[in-house]
């Protein structure tokens, strides 16, 4: 009798939606949760999907309870600015997905935000997946508890983690990252020069400086006007050289133009809307904005120059508590100062334009190793994510079962 009541439990789950939450909270995040749930709609097309998301995320069907840009700030003052709505946000997706369980949450990085909502969903019995480590072999390591308590799986983008997970016996699964399986080992720059569409003016042959000053306002509030500067200081030498920011919204393209507009180092400056990926293998190098972006630079094989401004309180505290010698991704993955990489006062266009020059032009030898070690790092990413997260996220639930052979078809 118990055998049968199981049995008709499982039916039941099986044949009504499978209902996921899910919080994104920036485009890096959005990134990898849209190949995760392009995966698992593919294995479940009856599947419910609400919390918080993405534009592209909404299109496959996703309910976003709140606009996801609410969710995108950064910093200590930045924080403190927006705690209310934050806390009033946090709140009442905690209510919404207690009155309404769904049969597995996950959130997808935003720690600060997402940990705190899944402490409360596994509580209440809910199972919790934590997208996207957050960074305990950086700092504040102790967060590692409350990791513990409130997830049932860690899925990491980043090998080394693994085995601080499994120190504190922590349930971890390293999936790679979708770039790395979506960009490939060789790029095609004449292909990228064709999509991005910038007219006569830029041939096969013309240098080409790709700047991407982040995808916050306050991050290009901070370090535009000096890439522009270092952009101007680099065509001195190179002529020829031209230069394309890719904007990654709408909101973004006016802020960018508008500073450009006031800007005397507006010639020869190209913004596109399209996505940065095409603008990087379109380019010969790249000046970016710490963050996702240098791991997607190094994916596309482009030396590059690392360089971020934070608000000078959020830099005080973080000296004192980040503990790694780089901050830069590909730096981080290599364990080495593979590429350049500047911090606050240090950002200026003079140490900018000595670097990018020096890993472009001036020391083939160094741009050489520098594009092999990325290949390396490249093919220890590629470990077809999309796949090995949604198998992941389906192995917390009932539906699990129908999940092995079905996986493979789209791998």
């Amino acid at each position: 009798m118990a055998l049968f009541a199981n049995q008709m439990a499982s039916s039941t789950a099986l044949t009504r939606p499978l209902r996921i939450g899910l919080i994104v909270g920036e485009t890096s995040g959005a990134i990898l949760a849209l190949g995760m749930v392009k995966q698992i709609l593919a294995l479940q097309p009856n599947c419910e999907i609400e919390g918080i998301g993405s534009a592209a995320l909404n299109e496959l069907g996703m309910r976003s309870l709140f606009d996801m840009s609410e969710l995108s700030v950064m910093g200590l003052v930045e924080v403190i600015k927006h705690l209310p709505r934050l806390l009033h946000i946090r709140k009442s997706i905690v209510k919404h997905f207690l009155d309404n369980p769904p049969d597995v949450f996950i959130g997808v990085d935003a720690p600060d935000f997402n940990l705190r909502v899944e402490i409360a969903l596994k509580a209440a019995g809910i199972p919790t997946v934590h997208y996207v480590s957050p960074t305990v072999w950086a700092w504040r390591e102790k967060r590692i508890h409350k990791i513990a308590k409130a997830t049932n799986l860690v899925m990491g983008i980043l090998p080394f983690e693994q085995q601080i997970y499994d120190k504190h016996d922590i349930p971890f699964k390293f999936v790679g990252h979708t770039m790395a399986d979506d960009v490939p080992l060789i790029v095609d720059q004449k292909k990228a020069r064709k999509l991005l569409d910038l007219g006569q003016e830029i041939t096969d042959n013309t240098p080409i400086l790709a700047l991407l000053p982040g995808s916050r306002a306050r991050e290009i509030d901070s370090l535009l006007a000096i890439f522009l500067e270092t952009f101007a200081k680099l065509k001195e030498k190179e002529p020829d050289l031209r230069a394309v920011i890719p904007a990654v919204n709408e909101a973004r393209m006016q802020q960018i133009k508008q500073t450009l507009s006031e800007n005397i180092h507006k010639h020869h400056i190209y913004v596109s809307k399209k996505p940065a990926r095409d603008v990087m293998i379109a380019a010969n190098v790249v000046l970016l904005a710490s963050g996702t972006a240098a791991l997607e630079a190094m994916l596309c094989k482009r030396p590059m120059v690392v360089a971020y401004i934070m608000p000078s309180i959020t830099y005080m505290v973080m000296k004192r508590m980040y503990k790694p010698d780089y901050f830069a991704l590909p730096n981080i993955l290599a364990n080495e100062q593979l590429v350049p990489e500047y911090l606050q006062e240090d950002v200026n266009a003079s140490n900018l334009a000595s670097e990018l020059n020096r890993v472009w032009r001036q020391d083939p030898a160094i741009t050489c190793a520098m594009i092999d070690k990325f290949m390396s790092i490249h093919k220890s990413l590629k470990c077809n994510a999309d796949v090995e997260s949604a198998k992941a996220v389906l192995g917390l639930t009932s539906y699990a079962v129908n999940a092995g052979s079905s996986l493979q078809e789209h791998s």
